[in-house]
């Protein structure tokens, strides 16, 4: 697929809102339709107001009720960082406003599966809860929920995901996105709708000595970043604050310990560093393990405690990434084979052009989404990765392109063939899947068609935004930092990226995955230090090949600015995210 740089553009009156600012930061908030310095605050007053939630009143008599009567209360999280942040928010929220007996249980994956499944149900009711509460899921567990209500269990969901035709029958449902819900965002993720359900608790509590969730906006940004929710006003302000808490040294010890196991200074940390060194440390658990073990480190408040559980975690991001890579690689292979749809049959995956069905016998499922979303990165399509999950049933996810909604995707493929995904979920981005392994062929060509659907009126995925060419004196350390400031960035409000042509003078291959440039753009002298992180993975014959620019060969880069700080020093540095010939 050829890609098209598209630059974004904005009106010359916008950006004059914004004199004094760096002019390249200007520029990029009025191309994002900032047209006022007001909508950039990221004050708490103005979040959007708790009462405003749907369902938040009757949860909080719900959790007042079982304050009261001090009997134990499960929180049942989810197997990824929103799943664990949230649930170390409630538990920690609950446990210091006066309840007497809380506790957490997160389904390990394996055995399990998603959500609060009867199987998990029968796991909570040995500890006799007299409350069971939802985080990051629980809206499709529709069999769980009447499994805990037949038991005398009273429910509470909290969840952000999509809902399906029917809900369960829990006590209480809180979830911006339920049919009807008027919630002025949709976007909040897991942790930021517990978030929610404990300030409102915290306000009807009415105890001033009673620490504010506030405290807690550490885990309220590293879980809405990690989950790659749309940044909206609301979740802008939300990250912001828990970023500030975090450059001051106010977060949890379990945050600050998988940050500096990532070798990162809490005063500099931005919202990538919560996506891309947090995040995948935390998630490392519930993709390989036991999630238990993230939530545990989000617990403690013992650093050289929390400093031990993070290299555990640490040392299982390892072991992930080295499988990762084994079956990004084994992915690629049969992704080289798009234009001979027989071959492409014969190597695991249907012939699917438009949307990717991969499946490998010997993939792990903790890691099948990570590879998905790689995929999709190459291959600029909705993709789906499978792993055998045992009983004749097949577990994937989907991570999908802008334009084409992953939940809705499969959720018309359900309703056109009944019966041929026993369980699916998530949101536009990305989703996650049971299916029979006997009718693998046949999904996959329903899933190629949907697609196709989806795409009739034209494929956005084949555009590459971007915030244009930068002028020689804007290569600058202070360039940089003020784009490093000027967010939080993150999906729906991108880092400004740029794109133009350069002149190579020399590459170098780094860690068998990485391709090092140096470069100067056209009409100057000035060379400039570039890395394309992860270029090589599952290529490992790019170089010398077409694809690998020649010395002195002019190249196209889509580029972000960063600051590489290696011996005390700080250079600018390209980050480069695509190369193009």
């Amino acid at each position: 697929m050829k890609l098209k740089v598209v630059r974004r553009s904005a009106e010359p009156a916008a950006s004059a809102v914004f004199t004094g600012l760096n002019p390249v930061l200007a520029r990029a908030y009025a191309a994002r339709g900032i047209k006022d310095r007001a909508l950039l605050r990221t004050g708490l007053d103005l979040l959007l107001p708790v009462g405003t939630l749907d369902g938040i009143d009757a949860a909080i008599e719900l959790l007042l009720v079982h304050r009261v009567s001090g009997r134990r209360i499960l929180v049942i999280g989810d197997f990824d960082a929103d799943g664990a942040t949230s649930s170390a928010l409630i538990v920690r929220c609950l446990r210091a406003w006066g309840y007497a007996d809380v506790d957490f249980l997160v389904p390990n994956r394996f055995e399990f599966g998603y959500g609060l499944t009867p199987e998990i149900v029968a796991l909570a009711a040995k500890q006799n809860p007299a409350l069971l509460i939802t985080v990051d899921n629980g809206i499709s567990s529709l069999p769980g929920t009447a499994a805990a209500r037949a038991l005398g269990i009273d429910v509470l969901v909290t969840d952000h995901h999509l809902a399906g035709a029917e809900l369960p029958a829990a006590n209480v449902i809180v979830n911006p996105n339920v049919p009807g819900a008027r919630f002025a965002s949709r976007s909040l993720a897991g942790v930021g709708v517990a978030f929610y359900v404990m300030a409102a608790l915290h306000r009807a509590l009415a105890e001033p000595s009673l620490p504010s969730p506030a405290t807690w906006l550490d885990l309220v940004a590293l879980g809405t970043v990690a989950d790659i929710v749309p940044l909206d006003a609301n979740n802008r302000i939300l990250v912001a604050q828990g970023l500030a808490r975090i450059r001051a040294g106010r977060c949890t010890a379990g945050l600050r310990a998988l940050l500096e196991i990532g070798r990162k200074q809490l005063p500099q940390i931005i919202a990538a560093d919560l996506g891309f060194i947090a995040g995948p440390r935390l998630n490392a658990a519930g993709r390989l393990d036991d999630m238990s073990l993230g939530i545990r480190c989000l617990l403690t408040d013992s650093l050289p405690e929390a400093l031990m559980l993070a290299a555990r975690l640490d040392d299982l991001n390892k072991e992930r990434r080295m499988i990762e890579a084994k079956m990004q690689e084994q992915a690629m292979a049969a992704v080289r084979f798009l234009d001979d749809p027989d071959a492409f049959e014969r190597r695991g995956g249907a012939a699917s052009r438009h949307g990717l069905c991969l499946y490998d016998c010997e993939w792990h499922q903790g890691v099948v989404g990570i590879v998905a979303g790689r995929i999709k990165d190459r291959v600029r399509r909705p993709v789906i990765a499978l792993a055998d999950a045992g009983e004749g049933q097949l577990r994937g996810s989907m991570r999908s392109v802008t334009g084409v909604h992953a939940r809705d995707v499969l959720e018309a493929i359900s309703t056109r063939r009944p019966g041929l995904l026993p369980k699916f979920g998530g949101h536009a981005m990305a989703a996650g899947l049971t299916l029979d392994t006997a009718r693998l062929d046949e999904f996959a060509r329903e899933f190629d068609a949907e697609v196709l659907r989806w795409q009739a009126g034209g494929s956005l995925a084949d555009r590459l935004e971007t915030d244009g060419e930068l002028g020689i004196e804007d290569f600058s350390l202070a360039t940089a930092e003020a784009l490093r400031e000027g967010g939080p960035w993150g999906q729906a409000f991108p880092e400004p990226t740029f794109d133009q042509v350069f002149r190579v003078h020399k590459t170098r291959v780094l860690a068998d995955t990485h391709l090092k440039l140096w470069v100067e753009p056209e009409g100057s002298n000035r060379r400039f230090d570039a890395i394309a992180f992860h270029l090589l993975q599952g290529r490992p014959n790019l170089l010398g090949s077409d694809i690998a620019p020649a010395l002195g060969e002019r190249v196209h880069l889509v580029y972000r600015l960063g600051i590489n700080e290696w011996n005390g020093e700080r250079r600018l540095q390209l980050l480069v995210d695509h190369l193009l010939k």
